[in-house]
């Protein structure tokens, strides 16, 4: 069986460009968004709240992406 596993846990902008780049080497992901499902039942969450999963079988095409991604958004602090 195929798991998930997260990659990248952060902000909703920094999600959609690993998303991006991921799409670019065609490998799936899965968005989650924990804060707007918190807002949907009715309660809110802090924090960092949006993870991207990948399938672990992935990880090895994905990681030299993930790793220059996080380096990048790294030096921007």
């Amino acid at each position: 069986m195929n798991m998930h596993i997260k990659v990248f846990s952060g902000s909703q902008i920094f999600a959609n460009r690993l998303s991006q780049l991921l799409d670019e080497i065609e490998v799936p992901y899965l968005i989650k968004d924990n804060k707007e499902s918190g807002r949907l039942a009715g309660f809110g969450t802090l924090g960092n709240s949006v993870d991207v999963f990948i399938y672990e079988s992935d990880l090895e095409k994905a990681q030299n992406t993930i790793d220059d991604f996080k380096q990048e958004i790294e030096a921007d602090k």
